[in-house]
């Protein structure tokens, strides 16, 4: 495990308790790169969506550990969002929450010259996506997949 890996586990496991008493559950975490700066993101959701209240709830307590705690070398900016409408499916509950749901796949190489699907989430398992587009399932090698999102219709 490299070491922006153990930071993810590292908040995981002093976030979750933080979490539990905010009322939401875990839906991601994030530590990475943007431009010149690194980005702490917890994303978090509950039924029914999470609110800005929850969030600053969150990121307020979160804070306090974090200077407490002050395990990340890098310097970096911490955010605590909503996964969103248009949320990536990378985990089996993602994907098991998301049954039935219009989602957007895109590959690394094409199929029969399409890198870019848009049908509805039927199945899944450790290797495999199964996607329903036009009437026909689509089964896809999760190694092949760049990105899977829910669908956002306006």
């Amino acid at each position: 495990m490299g070491k922006h890996e153990g930071y993810v586990e590292k908040t995981k496991e002093l976030i979750m308790p933080v979490l539990e008493d905010a009322g939401v559950e875990l839906y991601d975490i994030d530590f990475e790169k943007e431009g010149a700066d690194w980005y702490l993101r917890v994303y978090i959701d509950k039924e029914g969506g999470v609110n800005i209240d929850d969030c600053e709830k969150v990121s307020r307590a979160f804070n306090v550990i974090l200077d407490k705690e002050d395990y990340i070398e890098e310097t970096y900016i911490f955010e605590v969002s909503s996964p969103g409408l248009g949320r990536q499916l990378k985990k089996d509950i993602h994907f098991e929450r998301s049954i039935g749901e219009q989602v957007d796949v895109k590959l690394y190489k094409p199929i029969d010259k399409c890198k870019e699907f848009t049908g509805t989430l039927k199945a899944f398992d450790q290797n495999t996506v199964t996607v329903t587009v036009d009437d026909k399932d689509i089964e896809f090698t999760r190694k092949d997949i760049a990105i899977i999102r829910l669908s956002i219709d306006f």
